[in-house]
């Protein structure tokens, strides 16, 4: 069985990826506790429960029963939010690597340099690769350069934007991966398998993307108190139409014209449509954050978890909002074993046989059910309707102006 070094493991969404390919984690690194409780709920990897920067790699590798070089793989996908597309949104700006915590890049590389695994697997949002603030995949190729130079490896990254639905994961979710191996062996990214319905011309016989209502469809959460939505908008979730979020309370929608056009960040009162993949699962949602479900309630824990792919017997340990933020922050795990696999057969020469994923979700044998008609609008929100201008676009928002000058001039450069 090949082994794994897993950094910022979370709640585990690689690891079981990379344990359905056959690969064993040999440990895990992980700070949220909530997390490690998480994992520890589900399996028995030694896990240390500690900041990266504070462990050292002759500690990781004593904890693995692992000498330098030994491992087949290091997996991980160091926190995003120096990287965040909404961050970016919001203020034209993220940080990058001026945050502090983009330090976490810099742990994942260290570990790298110092245990030099046969094969490595970087996990990032898609942020890290937009174009002109690419500066983590320059770091990146930076570091990898100088492992090489100092250790005689061959590491080269090779890099690309997936989407999950792309590989039969039942939710809209693109990531960066990143991939290399240290005989300097090229990785070929596998081919997506399914493709979206109004993308598939006369010749592609791929099946369509995995919906919502495929993942889901035999579940019933209902009356759990603990989804029911709270907050101010609450009651006009359920006035909106599946596949729908605010915008249709806008001059360019269907219903009453409540907001202005993207005044508001795209998951805002969003709403799941039985007939497509969900979208991105958020990792840490205001009250009126979705993705929700068709049903006007927010998405359990197993919800989740089956949008994202993990193994059915996966636990999710605390309440909905721990485990919405431990499953938005993971990979989805039927994209990590799909990965896997490759890497097992181009860079360590092992054969995984060529059979479905075992994560793999199966289509639903029924068609869903007609949406419901959406409800009136309640009365107490008709004081919102008049018109409202719509947003001036990226980085020219209210949260941008407020910014001092001199980060405004330098974001425009």
């Amino acid at each position: 069985m090949h082994t794994a070094i897993s950094l910022f493991t979370g709640a585990g969404g690689l690891d079981y990826g990379f344990e359905a390919a056959g690969f064993r984690t040999a440990v895990a690194l992980e700070i949220d506790s909530r997390c490690c409780e998480t994992l520890r709920a589900n399996r028995d990897w030694p896990i240390i429960e500690r900041d990266i920067a504070g462990v050292s790699t002759d500690e990781l590798l004593q904890a693995a029963g692992l000498t330098v070089g030994e491992a087949d793989v290091l997996i991980g996908g160091p926190p995003c939010q120096p990287f965040s597309k909404s961050g970016f949104w919001a203020t034209g700006d993220a940080r990058r690597l001026d945050d502090p915590r983009a330090t976490t890049l810099e742990g994942y590389l260290r570990v790298l340099a110092e245990a030099r695994p046969r094969a490595f697997l970087l996990e990032n949002v898609e942020g890290l690769g937009f174009k002109g603030k690419d500066e983590g995949l320059q770091l990146i190729h930076s570091r990898l350069a100088a492992i090489n130079e100092t250790h005689g490896t061959r590491y080269r990254a090779k890099i690309e934007v997936l989407n999950a639905a792309a590989f039969g994961v039942p939710q809209i979710r693109r990531r960066v991966i990143v991939v290399g191996a240290r005989d300097g062996t090229s990785f070929d990214f596998p081919r997506p398998t399914h493709v979206a319905p109004d993308e598939r011309d006369w010749s592609d016989n791929r099946p369509g993307f995995l919906t919502a209502w495929d993942a889901l469809h035999d579940l019933s959460e209902q009356g759990d108190p603990s989804l029911d939505l709270t907050g101010k908008w609450a009651d006009l979730l359920p006035t909106i139409p599946e596949g729908n979020n605010y915008l249709w309370h806008t001059d360019r929608g269907g219903g009453e014209p409540l907001f202005g056009w993207r005044r508001r960040y795209w998951s805002f009162l969003l709403k799941l449509a039985k007939d497509q993949p969900s979208w991105t699962i958020q990792a840490q949602p205001g009250p009126a954050t979705g993705p929700f479900h068709w049903d006007d309630r927010r998405l359990s824990p197993r919800e989740m978890a089956r949008l994202q792919t993990f193994p059915d017997d996966a636990e999710i340990t605390g309440g909905v909002a721990d485990a919405q933020r431990q499953l938005g922050n993971a990979v989805p795990s039927l994209l990590a074993e799909v990965l896997a696999r490759a890497i097992c057969r181009q860079l360590l020469g092992t054969s995984t046989n060529d059979i479905a994923p075992r994560l793999a979700v199966r289509p639903a044998a029924e068609p869903p059910p007609a949406p419901r008609q959406p409800a009136r609008v309640p009365r107490r929100f008709l004081e919102f309707r008049g018109e409202h201008t719509a947003h001036p676009g990226t980085g020219k928002g209210a949260r941008a102006s407020a910014r001092p000058q001199s980060r405004r001039l330098a974001a425009a450069e």
